[in-house]
């Protein structure tokens, strides 16, 4: 299955495929070297614990590597800001409360809802998908249905 990015979320998974290659799997391999001499294997909780370190990263490694060879680039120059669509910031009002925000729709990789960015897969996303400035939206939520008016679209930051 494809993983949607930007070309920016793209070079972060690739820095961070760099970092662990380059960083942190010789500190794991040193830390069973070290472990090794210190005697048996059999009683060594050392180097359990640093095999169970490499286990652990060497599986997110392959994970990254998947994600990256899966990863299709989103061009943002394409994307229509006349309707709500991945890599698009939406400023809504809250109809019950005139209450403004913003988010950014993201692919999955890229979200981070402290910095204002939702994956495309979210719910409330999906209630915006494809409505245009000034219509309203109804959004399901855990508290029930939300309406949300689009005050504003524009390309994600």
């Amino acid at each position: 299955m494809a993983n949607f990015v930007t070309a920016e979320g793209l070079k972060k998974m690739k820095e961070e495929l760099a970092r662990l290659e380059g960083e942190e799997r010789p500190k794991v391999i040193q830390q069973i070297a070290e472990a090794r001499d210190k005697g048996d294997l059999s009683e060594n909780a050392e180097y359990d614990a640093a095999k169970e370190a490499q286990s652990h990263l060497e599986t997110k490694i392959a994970q990254l590597k998947l994600q990256i060879a899966e990863s299709r680039v989103l061009d943002a120059s394409k994307i229509d800001t006349t309707q709500v669509q991945i890599l698009t910031k939406v400023t809504i009002k809250n109809t019950k409360n005139n209450a403004q925000m913003a988010y950014s729709i993201v692919p999955e990789s890229e979200a981070n809802l402290k910095a204002g960015k939702i994956a495309v897969s979210t719910p409330i996303a999906q209630g915006l998908l494809g409505k245009k400035v000034g219509e309203l939206a109804d959004v399901k939520v855990p508290a029930g249905v939300m309406t949300f008016e689009i005050v504003k679209i524009e390309l994600c930051d």
